[in-house]
């Protein structure tokens, strides 16, 4: 659906569910660590849903960038990470595995509402179509964003969120060990995106749960 789109359409189209989705998605990291206990965030000024106080110039504005002007149909990005102190909390480990959760579920719940934004468009019809069309495809793009950065933090690659996840769950030593993983984490994510790996890893969560959502859109 999004093909018919020019480029300067397909750019006003992401620009906001991409900024709202990587601001949102830091911002409760931060949000839930204060619950736990540790104001580090909060204390720095990053709870906030400004998107300057959140922007990396090359996950944010690069990458995604790259990828609209390719028309891959992907994409995604991240934000400066929201800094947590894990020796705030009473339980270190279980405290920053909620803590690294609350980031994918922040999308989830960021894909339900842009699917009630796509579902008014929907409702509207075709006889209101300056109004509804804008309303679809945004809904569309904020789904699909919000569905991609949940699904990508949830694997279990340092230091992605699916890694703090599994740190929580593995004992102490195993624990340790894995994390040492994490100055790799980057290039392995890149190889996997590289060799496709990663779109074929994510290719049918993202079918299932892009027919939940577009189902809930009426699309």
């Amino acid at each position: 659906m999004m093909d018919e789109l020019t480029l300067l359409q397909r750019i006003v189209v992401w620009i906001l569910p991409v900024v709202f989705a990587i601001t949102v998605h830091e911002v409760a990291h931060g949000w839930v660590a204060k619950k736990y206990g540790d104001n580090t965030a909060s204390a720095l000024g990053r709870l906030t849903l400004n998107p300057i106080k959140h922007i990396d110039l090359l996950g944010t504005i690069i990458i995604p960038g790259l990828l609209l002007l390719s028309f891959t149909g992907f994409i995604f990005g991240w934000a400066k990470p929201v800094p947590v102190d894990a020796r705030n909390f009473k339980n270190p480990r279980r405290d920053m595995a909620i803590v690294a959760l609350a980031g994918p579920v922040a999308n989830l719940l960021m894909a339900v509402g842009w699917a009630l934004i796509a579902r008014v468009g929907v409702t509207i019809g075709a006889q209101t179509e300056a109004i509804s069309l804008p309303l679809i495809y945004t809904g569309i793009a904020g789904i699909s964003i919000n569905l991609v950065l949940a699904l990508i933090n949830l694997l279990p690659i340092p230091p992605l969120d699916g890694s703090r996840i599994l740190t929580g769950i593995l004992p102490s030593y195993w624990a340790w060990q894995y994390n040492r993983l994490e100055r790799f984490g980057f290039i392995i994510l890149l190889v996997l995106l590289y060799t496709n790996v990663l779109g074929s890893i994510l290719a049918y969560p993202m079918f299932v749960a892009q027919k939940v959502f577009f189902s809930i859109a009426g699309l």
